[in-house]
Formats: structure tokens, sequence, C-alpha cells
């Protein structure tokens, strides 16, 4: 069976909501519909990380007022903005449809500008909003639960894209919007899933939490886990909290976020690791609900905008150590500011932040602090802002202390932000990433070091800093540290297959190995889709439909950044020739790299790439391919 509309769009999150309510928005008056058929594997108005059917312990990792699928005047488009409720304005005023599930007026009745929503709530605003584009009589929506297989020209100029159980949708333009698309299993995954299977182990491998079989582990018996990142708070949440477990307050003077946790008694024991051998940093409470803009010394806007006129440049060599002197400023102001006992007597500021500008290198940043603290209590490596404080080998009581700090540190981070040295270099982090990552899209940065030292280093960095999860979700993890339900097993964690059982090692040094019958992977993919298991973008890639964006480079070759190569201007789909399809545009995150920041939601009042390119699509649709 074949249907054919003015649009097909790939992929039913945000971002599909965003080109039918633009497209609402454009066309006028009176003409007839724009058909738009949108299709997903999971839910459409959705998408796969919004469902609407997960726990509601998968939580969003921003703001409730940071969801909006409008845009307003700070958006940059061509188009006319045209208003619509953000999440907390529809969770508070919007009348229920039919379809409503019944958990969401109690999730609605909670949320607060400041509070962090349940994915699923979020997904339900996002499928509400493409229903009202629809009540506009503007467009006329297909929905579509399927996937997408492959895209196909017409004789007719059209493009037709066929789903994996036969049927086919024919659209006038193509969107392809399939958000955080996943990797397909590597040689490494498909050896452990084999290994599990041929020794009746159990092995949870990458992957969305919302799609694994959790119940499979077992409760009381020893589980190995790698992956601190986002998708490890998920885990933890539904292995404890989703087992019956609670927490009550267990602060005292020192520590008021300090939280207990009552066992359910199905928990299985966690030892988990990574790389960086330390969680992400958590989010913070703030007294006025937001935190406070930083406003940076050393890497101002300025600063940016300087570097950003010199090609080419090396960025662990010319941008980093300015970055690392204003993480060290932003530790040593907090302490300045709010624990003079913790400076040396007779520093000052002023004298602190020339020594800072005259370091060279990460080492002499170092030793600035270092002769400014008091004690090693205070000190910071900005080499090593996301682990423990020294590199292993190390023994098993250093290593034990260093957790205790680390669970105090983020106690202090979470309850008093505005003191706390910790939170500064977070709320640094997050004020610098941004124009940091600017300077590729300027030609700023040599396309090996994007490759090596931006995706490769400092974008984790970046995450595991000023992307860490709601307070409330540090705090209960750290109550399961002390509680004995989690043990971190150190940097440099590795888990391997041998004798019949994983095996967990790290720069701990330990009497013995960890042995586990479990294991869980809960690192998160990337989007990128040199590996990606969605069969449409594979497809198109081995077709020579499509190539891969590459970074140049005067090191050497090119540098391949992931994702698809796609026109600067209109988005449109480059084949293996460089030439552009016009009647297939690209979306967001597997075009990442062409179009900076769309991986990011909108947020109501700042700019938006995402919406923005929504915008764009929607005026190819109605422009370049005019409704009959």
């Amino acid at each position: 069976m074949t249907s054919t509309f003015d649009a097909v769009v790939v992929g039913g999150g945000p971002r599909a909501v965003a080109v039918v309510e633009r497209l609402t928005a454009r066309h006028r008056d009176g003409a007839p519909p724009v058909r738009v058929a949108v299709v997903d594997r999971v839910e459409v108005g959705a998408g796969a990380t919004w469902r609407t059917d997960q726990s509601p312990l998968l939580l969003n990792n921003t703001y409730s007022a940071h969801t909006t699928i409008y845009t307003d005047e700070s958006t940059r488009m061509t188009g006319p903005v045209a208003p619509g409720p953000d999440l907390i304005t529809w969770a508070r005023e919007s009348t229920p449809p039919p379809d409503r599930p019944d958990w969401v007026a109690e999730e609605a009745a909670e949320l607060r500008p400041w509070s962090y929503p349940t994915r699923r709530i979020q997904g339900v605003y996002y499928r509400e909003q493409l229903a009202r584009a629809e009540r506009t009589g503007r467009v006329a929506v297909t929905r579509v639960l399927g996937t997408a297989v492959g895209l196909d020209r017409n004789g007719d100029g059209a493009r037709t894209v066929r789903l994996a159980d036969g049927r086919t949708l024919t659209g006038r333009v193509v969107v392809l919007a399939q958000g955080m698309v996943q990797a397909q299993r590597s040689p490494r995954v498909r050896s452990l899933v084999a290994a599990a299977r041929r020794s009746g182990l159990r092995y949870i491998e990458p992957g969305m939490p919302a799609e694994r079989d959790w119940d499979s582990v077992p409760a009381g018996e020893t589980t190995l886990v790698t992956g601190l990142g986002a998708n490890f708070f998920d885990v933890v949440a539904l292995l404890t909290e989703g087992r019956g477990g609670r927490f009550e307050p267990a602060g005292d003077r020192d520590h008021p976020a300090r939280l207990r946790y009552l066992p359910g008694g199905r928990e299985p024991r966690l030892v988990a690791g990574s790389r960086r051998g330390l969680p992400y940093r958590a989010k913070a409470t703030y007294p006025m609900g937001f935190p406070p803009r930083y406003e940076p010394r050393l890497a101002t806007r300025a600063w940016f905008a300087e570097v950003a006129t010199v090609p080419g440049q090396d960025f662990r060599r010319d941008i980093w150590p300015q970055l690392a002197r204003e993480f060290a400023w932003a530790h040593l102001a907090t302490l300045f500011a709010h624990h003079p006992a913790a400076v040396v007597p007779g520093a000052g500021e002023a004298e602190t932040l020339d020594r800072l500008r005259a370091a060279r290198d990460d080492a002499e940043v170092d030793r600035v602090v270092a002769g400014t603290v008091t004690s090693p209590r205070w000190t910071l490596s900005v080499g090593r802002l996301d682990r423990p404080p020294a590199p292993g080998p190390v023994d098993e009581k250093t290593w034990r202390a260093w957790v205790t700090d680390q669970v105090n540190d983020e106690l202090d981070a979470i309850h008093a932000p505005l003191t706390s040295p910790r939170n500064a270099v977070n709320r640094a982090m997050a004020a610098v990433r941004g124009p940091a990552r600017a300077l590729v899209n300027r030609g700023a940065v040599d396309g090996a070091s994007v490759a090596r030292d931006i995706d490769g280093w400092f974008t984790p960095l970046g995450l595991a800093l000023a992307s860490g999860p709601p307070p409330d979700r540090t705090a209960r993890v750290l109550a399961l540290i002390d509680a004995g339900i989690l043990e971190l097993l150190g940097e440099n964690t590795s888990v391997t297959f041998e004798d019949g059982a994983f095996v967990g090692r790290s720069a701990v040094l330990r009497d013995a190995p960890v042995r586990a019958t479990t294991f869980v992977e809960t690192r998160m993919s990337k989007g990128v889709v040199t590996e990606t298991d969605d069969p449409l973008l594979d497809g198109l890639l081995r077709a020579g439909r499509a190539r891969l964006h590459h970074w140049p480079s005067d090191q050497g070759p090119a540098v391949c950044s992931g994702t698809l190569d796609v026109t600067p201007d209109d988005f449109h789909l480059l084949d293996a020739a460089g030439v552009p399809d016009e009647r297939v545009i690209v979306l967001g995150i597997p075009a990442e790299a062409v179009q900076p920041g769309s991986a990011i939601g909108a947020t109501p009042g700042s700019p938006s790439p995402l919406l923005a390119g929504a915008d764009h699509a929607a005026h190819q649709i109605l422009t370049n391919f005019p409704l009959p």
C-alpha cells in the first residue's frame, strides 16, 4: 500500500512536532491543509526518548521551564512567531484531552519551573502539541507506527519511504529527524552477548534504559556496571527505588542534603566504574530556583570573539589553557568570597588572577591554585576535573577516602551551591562549553583537533561537569554508596569475560578482581551514524545516497565527524559525490556537525537551532514545492 503526502517526516519526536508546528505557522488560512505523515518506531509525537509508557523514575536532566516547542523573538528564523504553551504553561492551563493518561494530572500538579520533569510527561506535552497543531486545520497529520528502512527516488521527483512491514509513504519532501540514533552492536558487545548465552550469565548491553529488561538483574547478587553518566543514574533508580527501596532525610548541620537508604530487599549489590571512575557531577538546588549566570573573567565573550578570527588552531594547545585558567579562577574566586580561611594570608584576588593569566599550561595553573590555598583539601587539578585527585594505581584505603570526600563534596555542591567551589567550576563549564564548540563552525579549530580534543575529550568533560542529573537523583546515589548498596570500582574500569564470569578491574589495587554473573553497560549512544542501527541511514550510506561529514585538517586528511553531510544552508542530504538531494532534508542529531546546537531541546527565550531548523524545513516544504 502506498500513501502520498506533501511531506514525510521520519522520526516522531520533538523535531517532527516542531516541523509540523512551523507548517501551521507559515501556511495560510483557507488553503488546503498540508498533508504530513510522521513515522516513528516507538510513539508518534513523543519518539523513543520521551515515550509515554516509560517508568516515572526516568527523569529529564533539564528544568521544566526550559522546555518548549514554540518559537519566540529569540529564534533566528524567517517565519512568523506563533506563540504556544511551554511545558509549565501546558501543565497548569491545558484542558485534558480524552486520551491523556490518568497519571499526568498528578505529575503536572507537582511541576515547578525549577523542577525536573519525568520523560514521560514531557512526551505527553510533545504529543499534545502535535494534536494542537492539527486542530488549526492547516495540517493533516497521519501518524504511522513503523520502522523506515529505505528511501527511493520516484520518476516524478517525489521520494518514497519504505517501512519494514512493506508499507510505503510517498512525499514531495522527506524530512529525516530520527534524533538520538542508537549504535549497532560492536564486535565486543556481540562477543559478550554470545559469552553470556553460552555460560548462563546475564548481560544488559548499552542502549536506552526504557528499552532494557531490568527484571533479569537478580536481587542480592553482585552486579558489575560500567558507565557513570546520565544513563547510570536511571539504571540505579530502576534497580533500587524501582524495587521498593526508599530514601529518608539523614542530614546534619554539615551536610543537610544527605539521605539514608531503606532497602526494599530486592536490589542487587552494584559495583560500578568507568574510565573517569566518578559519576557525573550533580546539579544543585538554588535559593531562587535557578542558577545565577556565571560571568567568565578570562574566557570572556571578547576573548572568544578574538580567538574565532584565527583559523585552524589546535584546541589543546591554543584554546584549552585559557579555559583551564577560567576553571581555576572559578574555584579560587569562590574560596576568596566564601572560604577566606582556605586562602593563604596575604593572597589577593587581583594578584592571583594575574598569576593565572601568566600560567602557560595545566601544571602552572595547578601550582597557582596550590600556592593560594592553605590545605590540600582546597587544591584543584585542571587536568582531572572529572576524575579522582590523582591517577592510579591506588590502594583501597586511599580510594575509600577519596570516595568519602567525593560524597561530601557533592553534598556541599547540592545544598550550598553558591559557596561551593566545586559547583562554581560546573557553572563555569556550562558558560564556556557552548562558545568553545561554536569555534568549530567558525573554522577556528583544525579538524584533527576537533575529533581528538573537542569530540574526543572536551565535550565528554563538559557533560560530566555541567550535564549531570537532578540534585535529588545524585543525593540518592550518594546514599546508596553510604549504605553499601553501590560501590565505585575506580578509574580506568574494565570488564572482561573470564572463566565463566564477568571480571571487573580498575586502577584501585584490590586483593582480587570483582567477579559477577551479571554485567550492565549503561553507555549512552553518541548519535553518530558511522555505526548506527538505524536501517534507513545505514542503507543510504551503503548505497552512496548519503556521505559522512568531514572536518578539514592541515595536519593530514580530513577527519570524519561521525554525522551525515548536508548542505550548510538548506540541510539537503549530500550523496557520495557531493550532489545534494533537494527533496531530502536532515534535521538535528544525525547531521549535528553542520547544525551545531540542534541536539539540544528548545528553551523559551533562548535561540534554538532545533526550532530554527524546523522553520527552515517548513519554509522549503511550502515554498520550493508549493501545494497544488
